[in-house]
């Protein structure tokens, strides 16, 4: 026997009939006592259960109740608005948040039923969380990040690559692109890996306070850069790179004898006599006491020495490249670049 839930809508039963219990809000179901079976009707918020099973209803409260026709009794789920489990038979709740879903104590498992309302719905989360906007947003952000990576790989690729037509129409755009931050060659590597040391020093002569000119000693310009970049996990730029291709620039557009080689010599030179003059400014006493009227570089160039295991032999005394005095200028003079 079947017993209805209380307080539902009613309960219809005749001879031989199963019984019937109605919810407003959870739908209509009968049982029937020949086989045992409860079914939900057609068209109700519910779900069928099958042979052996008991009558399911929802409660008008939130809770779930089945009966089982073995013993008769019907037994609610307090205050229930999801799935349970009881010994021996299915247990079925509905939840307007959720719609329906059954537990089957065979299997410990629990579905949504077909056609239910939300049923296997989730939060959703990533960019799906977003609104349409958001989205759109977050979309061209993407693409933007993908294109500039293409290009940057392609602009790396070509400065490696063979000389080529690429390369010879669109060589500027493609150095400026990669250059200085990312410039790529091939020292580190055979037929001619970079074996010598070369720092840059630089001595000034400066007029004081009093009147009189006061030459400086050399101080080693790469020295300090190489103290700086030392331990340190995230060295500048400048330090690293700045006063290195300054020599580079200068040492490509002037020959043995100092003289400038093409129209670039002049620039290289104004570039290098900038960058040692703020040096000295920044870190020599003299130079911080008086003017700077005049600087002079030389470059100190020292073979790299083989392991202890090589009988290779090699020059160890440092070669120097000594260039002719500098004039500053007015501007340089007067503390422009400082």
């Amino acid at each position: 026997m079947a017993v209805p839930e209380p307080g539902t809508g009613g309960a219809g039963a005749g001879s031989g009939a199963g019984v019937f219990a109605s919810e407003p809000r959870g739908g209509a179901a009968w049982a029937d006592p020949r086989t045992g079976g409860s079914a939900f009707e057609s068209g109700t918020g519910g779900a069928g259960a099958g042979s052996g099973a008991g009558v399911f209803a929802s409660g008008s409260r939130g809770g779930a109740a089945w009966a089982d026709p073995r013993s008769g009794m019907a037994v609610p789920e307090p205050g229930t608005a999801g799935t349970g489990t009881e010994s021996g038979a299915g247990i079925f709740a509905s939840d307007p948040r959720v719609g329906a879903a059954w537990a089957d104590p065979r299997t410990g498992g629990s579905a949504f039923e077909s056609g239910a309302a939300g049923a296997g719905t989730g939060p959703r989360v990533g960019v799906a969380a977003l609104s349409t906007g958001y989205q759109v947003v977050a979309a061209l952000v993407l693409a933007v990040i993908a294109v500039t990576a293409g290009v940057h790989l392609l602009m790396v690729f070509l400065t490696l690559a063979p000389s080529n037509t690429v390369t010879k129409q669109h060589g500027e755009a493609i150095q400026g692109w990669v250059d200085p931050e990312f410039e790529q060659n091939w020292k580190l590597f055979a037929p001619n890996p970079l074996q010598q040391n070369i720092a840059v020093q630089v001595r000034a002569e400066v007029r004081m306070r009093d009147g009189g000119l006061r030459i400086t000693g050399w101080t080693d310009l790469s020295a300090e850069d190489g103290a700086a970049i030392d331990g340190n996990l995230a060295p500048s730029h400048t330090q690293q790179n700045e006063l290195r291709r300054a020599w580079d620039f200068f040492a490509s557009t002037h020959d043995t004898d100092n003289r400038a080689v093409g129209l670039r010599g002049s620039l290289s030179e104004q570039y290098l006599r900038r960058i040692v003059v703020m040096r000295l400014y920044r870190s020599d006493p003299t130079s911080r006491e008086g003017v700077i009227q005049r600087v002079q570089v030389r470059s100190s160039t020292t073979n790299v020495q083989p392991p202890p295991w090589s009988r290779e032999r090699v020059y160890d005394k440092p070669v120097y490249r000594v260039l002719p005095w500098w004039s500053v200028t007015s501007d340089e003079a007067a503390g422009g670049v400082r």
